[in-house]
């Protein structure tokens, strides 16, 4: 999630062209103190929140205490889904490093670091497992919306990886941003859990699973595709020759 900046002097480029990320103003590339960035400290604390409402249950590795309900005809069951919140865990940490504009300008070998670990220890591997645990679910109402989020988390992760392997950092932005869009999308099934828990207000359970596989995914893809728009820059214009026009037609012609 990399923006550019033109250096003093340099040569115009053509959009998507190679180049070594340098930050830049409106898409949180330029560094800064963290309140000029004010959806930094609500994305880490609702991260925080819903880590301190998951984790808590599976640190005894007490299948007895697991707020999902196991299936009997998948003896893994139980292994598998602690595994898959280990790396969703490690997913959504890291997460939280990756949009930090600071840490990137600053550190960006931790940001590349840090990087890679939401990719192969964290999203890719947590999409999958989540992929295998569905089948198994209590409920199938939501699995639908879950799983087309699973795959969309998969390819928007992979694609974003290679563009920056690339050096095509604002096709790089651009995935990851819609990455990060699918790995929050878990989050809202919780939140409608806390709604009704603080409001006591009770939902359909048919309706909240269906909510909370369809609603998350397709509102955080909305606010991404709303703040990629939002933060674009238009494209740079091309490089324009300094020679004459007719100095220009001489040399192709091979006129003298």
């Amino acid at each position: 999630m990399t923006q550019y900046v033109k250096e003093a002097g340099a040569p115009a480029r053509q959009a998507g062209e190679s180049r070594l990320p340098t930050g830049g103003a409106g898409a949180g590339g330029s560094s800064g103190p963290w309140w000029r960035r004010p959806w930094i400290v609500p994305l880490v604390a609702v991260n925080a929140a819903f880590l301190l409402f998951v984790l808590p249950p599976y640190l005894g590795l007490d299948p007895s205490r697991s707020r999902v309900v196991l299936s009997e005809g998948f003896a893994a069951h139980y292994a598998v889904l602690v595994v898959h919140i280990l790396f969703g865990t490690i997913a959504l940490v890291t997460l939280c490093l990756q949009v930090w504009p600071w840490l990137r300008l600053r550190y960006p070998t931790v940001h590349r670091t840090s990087g890679r670990l939401y990719v192969f220890a964290g999203a890719v591997p947590a999409a999958l497992l989540a992929l295998v645990l569905m089948p198994f679910a209590a409920m199938p109402n939501g699995l639908l919306g879950s799983a087309l989020a699973s795959v969309g988390w998969i390819v928007t992760t992979v694609l974003g990886f290679r563009a920056a392997r690339r050096r095509r950092y604002a096709e790089h932005r651009k995935w990851m941003i819609y990455s990060f869009a699918f790995a929050l999308q878990t989050i809202w099934g919780r939140v409608i859990f806390l709604v009704s828990a603080v409001t006591g207000l009770t939902f359909n359970p048919v309706v909240a699973a269906e909510a909370g596989g369809w609603l998350g995914t397709l509102v955080n893809l909305a606010i991404a595709h709303w703040w990629l728009r939002r933060t674009a820059r238009p494209p740079r214009p091309r490089a324009q020759s300094t020679r004459p026009a007719d100095a220009l037609t001489r040399t192709a012609t091979g006129w003298r």
